[in-house]
């Protein structure tokens, strides 16, 4: 994610396998109703526009409420999940009846599906949060000057977030959830196919305000479901400080041509693990099954398995075996495909390199050098996460300094790549560029810091 002006990036989805599509949803509806020329304007104009300016109002104050207060109010919602568990899966399966009939991909369909696993997963994320210490307020780096001026910068809010996203409900927890904990307003504009959801998790965040005293409109969504909604969203300049897209390639492009508002970047999720010479095959074997086929569908998997030549003839067709167990398409360059003879793979193109398959599809090259594996990274990779397997430390660090991407791990699954996972409790996205942050998201990404001086009368000649 980057935050620039209209500055957004891009993230590709899949409708099944052996083809890239864009994930049916709101995303068409960008592309085909409103147009790729701009957005279309006038359509309950006022309303979004009173929406945002509630919300700048609540930002105010939620700036101001000391911490007890905020993680009261996260306190609360988790018990409206555990106390409401019910109904909250009921909306969900409304949502997910809708979306199977819309034809919904296997990728967006898993999603957009809560089951009390998950919502209990949601639940801790809330409790981390909770117990997490408050950015706002804390004062950094106080140094004095020759002039006896002491220096330091404080850290503060960033004001109302916007956050446009699709299918996952969990979003309207998370997002909202740490921009409370950080001192913002969020205002949640979820798509059409998790409105049923959505609408139960936004009811219950303003109940928890209200229950603790605090503007409800700290968390709000726009009026309606009126997707031009979100056209007049991006023109409230002025009322709304930063907007976060998360999703699907079409609706990212939309919000970069059209916000003129600062939007932090997530380009898509092409991750790799790399395989060095000397790594322990089983552990590589089980690293690299783990980050294709735990959750396919997210954009911390595994889409490309990069394999030193030294190690390839006896782990490509162990990793082979495991790998087409679990269901995975094999896509194999030349080196790899003489490796595993009777083995079901395809060749692999030039655009398998590149692509975000979002499914049980993985690419797999053999390459003859810790460089070369660098190398491919640096061409076809999109700065998100990269893994190396390996028994050799000085290779690990090498390639820990020389890899840019937004997490790069050793010996782990790039599913690690996560907020809740690396700590944050949450997240509110993974940044894939290194402006405003890079890598997931959480409390202190959501603040920016002020100057403060201290004084004692000084005036400057």
């Amino acid at each position: 994610m980057q935050v620039r002006r209209g500055g957004m990036a891009l993230r590709t989805g899949a409708a099944g396998k052996g083809r890239l599509a864009t994930d049916k949803g709101c995303c068409y509806f960008f592309s085909q109703r409103l147009g790729r020329a701009g957005i279309a304007t006038g359509l309950n104009n006022a309303s979004m526009k009173q929406t945002a300016a509630a919300a700048r109002r609540a930002a105010a104050i939620i700036a101001g409420a000391d911490s007890s207060r905020k993680n009261a109010v996260l306190h609360h919602m988790r018990g409206l999940l555990a106390g409401s568990l019910d109904q909250l899966l009921e909306a969900n399966a409304r949502d997910m009846q809708a979306g199977e009939a819309r034809g919904l991909s296997a990728a967006m369909l898993d999603r957009l599906r809560l089951t009390p696993a998950r919502v209990e997963s949601i639940a801790r994320g809330l409790h981390t949060v909770e117990n997490l210490p408050d950015p706002v307020g804390r004062i950094e780096g106080m140094e004095r000057r020759p002039n006896g001026l002491l220096v330091g910068r404080m850290r503060i809010p960033l004001g109302v977030i916007g956050m446009i996203f699709e299918a996952r409900p969990n979003v309207a927890v998370d997002a909202a959830a740490l921009c409370l904990k950080a001192g913002n307003a969020v205002i949640l504009r979820g798509g059409s196919e998790a409105e049923n959801s959505n609408r139960f998790l936004v009811d219950s965040w303003r109940r928890s305000l209200r229950a603790h005293g605090l503007p409800e409109d700290a968390v709000s969504a726009p009026p309606s479901a009126d997707r031009e909604h979100v056209g007049e969203m991006l023109r409230c300049e002025g009322e709304i400080d930063l907007i976060i897209p998360r999703g699907g390639e079409e609706l990212i492009r939309f919000v970069t041509r059209n916000s003129l508002i600062p939007v932090i970047q997530h380009y898509k999720g092409v991750c790799h693990v790399y395989v060095d010479e000397g790594a322990s095959v089983a552990a590589a074997a089980a690293i690299a099954v783990n980050a294709k086929v735990q959750r396919p569908g997210v954009c911390n998997a595994m889409e490309t398995l990069l394999v030193h030549a030294a190690i390839a003839p006896e782990f490509l067709p162990a990793a082979a075996k495991d790998l087409i167990a679990a269901g995975v398409e094999l896509r194999c360059d030349e080196a790899a495909r003489g490796l595993l003879p009777g083995v079901p793979v395809k060749s692999a193109t030039e655009e398998d390199w590149s692509a975000e398959y979002l499914d049980l599809i993985l690419a797999v090259r053999v390459v003859p050098s810790l460089e070369e594996a660098m190398e491919h990274i640096r061409r076809y990779g999109s700065g998100h996460t990269e893994s190396i397997v390996t028994r050799d430390h000085g290779r690990a660090m090498r390639f820990i300094r020389e890899v840019q991407s937004s997490c790069v791990l050793v010996n782990a699954s790039t599913r690690f790549n996560d907020g809740f996972e690396l700590g944050l409790g949450a997240e509110i996205g993974i940044s894939t560029s290194k402006l405003h942050a890079y890598g997931p998201m959480g409390l202190e990404e959501l603040t920016t810091r002020k100057f403060i001086v201290f004084g004692e009368g000084q005036i400057r000649a």
